[in-house]
């Protein structure tokens, strides 16, 4: 059984994530001891707990451990079992982090499967749906699964209350691809919604990316979604390229001006263009398990974050896989995945 130290590099969630995927894949089972202990509260919330709990249904595992604030936790896994599913947060945890540690063994299943997840769809530090559609799971099918999901409901946080339904028709093997040129940019969009809240922050928001990005009014759009779903503010940046779509977000908080909101989320796609990568920070990171689950890949992207790093060292934990990144000239590296890796 593999031991995980769930305090090594940022401490955070993603290593139990990611290790609960790839104990799912390989059905090895781990034990993983100071979960978190790089965060405020450490030990098991809410989400977390869902993730575990969806895993070990759609695994079949043994748990030892599950239990909110839990500091460790012991998972075996049995046989992956596609299916239909419906995973309820409870809270306004995020249903994107439960999907991300399930969809990985779902996409190489014996099956199709059907995931209803209610729960946030929007959150600070998880990646939002808009995200998922747009970014991710394009990506996802060019390895040979077909992923789609459908947004039913917005649940930003505090409220929660969202609902995303995802389907996935998995392959017999995930294929290797290589992102290693952007090209010119094709599309931009951006997007602020608003639930529950004063018109006049959207508004605010688009006058500062209109100024910092020098994009016309028609690159803009408010969406006024249903105040049930609020309060929630997220100002979303959409840049198409040949090659894919990148997503770039900032969301309202209390106590943040509208203007800081929208500064965030244009700051992040002007390093981005800037930069000339195909691959953003935050997809850098959800590329890395895919890809070493095909064995093989290679994408150039801004450098690493400390969350990525700490990705990497829990994959090596799991699978026997060369992933290298080599810093390239400006503000970019190259990851590589197998062959060609060291």
């Amino acid at each position: 059984m593999l031991t995980i130290d769930g305090s090594a590099g940022e401490g955070g969630g993603q290593i139990l994530r990611t290790a609960l995927a790839l104990s799912l894949v390989t059905g090895k089972a781990f034990r993983i001891e100071r979960v978190r202990a790089g965060r405020k509260r450490p030990g098991l919330l809410h989400q977390h707990l869902a993730a575990v709990r969806a895993a070990a249904q759609i695994g079949q595992a043994q748990v030892e451990g599950a239990a909110l604030g839990s500091g460790a936790l012991t998972f075996a896994p049995g046989q992956v079992t596609p299916g239909n599913y419906h995973f309820a947060i409870g809270t306004a945890g995020s249903a994107t982090l439960v999907l991300q540690t399930v969809l990985p063994a779902l996409l190489t299943a014996c099956g199709p499967s059907t995931l209803l997840l209610e729960g946030g769809t929007h959150n600070p530090a998880a990646p939002p749906f808009d995200f998922l559609q747009l970014a991710f799971l394009p990506l996802l099918n060019r390895m040979g699964a077909q992923v789609s999901a459908v947004l039913h409901r917005h649940g930003f946080f505090p409220a929660g209350g969202g609902k995303m339904e995802v389907s996935v028709q998995p392959a017999a093997r995930l294929t290797r691809f290589e992102l290693l040129e952007r090209g010119p940019i094709t599309h931009r969009r951006a997007r602020v919604l608003l639930a529950g809240l004063p018109r006049h922050i959207a508004e605010r928001e688009i006058a500062v990316l209109r100024r910092r990005l020098d994009w016309p009014e028609e690159c803009c759009a408010l969406e006024l979604l249903d105040q049930r779903c609020g309060p929630g503010n997220a100002v979303i940046i959409e840049l198409g390229s040949e090659q894919l779509t990148e997503v770039f977000t900032a969301f309202g908080e209390r106590g943040v001006r509208a203007e800081t909101v929208a500064e965030t989320a244009a700051a992040q796609a002007a390093r981005y263009l800037a930069a000339g990568v195909p691959v953003g920070e935050h997809l850098a990171d959800q590329l890395l398990l895919p890809l070493a689950l095909a064995g093989a890949g290679a994408f150039k992207t801004l450098p690493l974050s400390s969350h990525a790093l700490t990705n990497i060292e829990t994959l090596r934990r799991f699978l026997d896989v060369k992933i290298a990144a080599e810093s390239t000239a400006g503000d970019a590296c190259i990851v590589r995945v197998g062959e060609g890796s060291h």
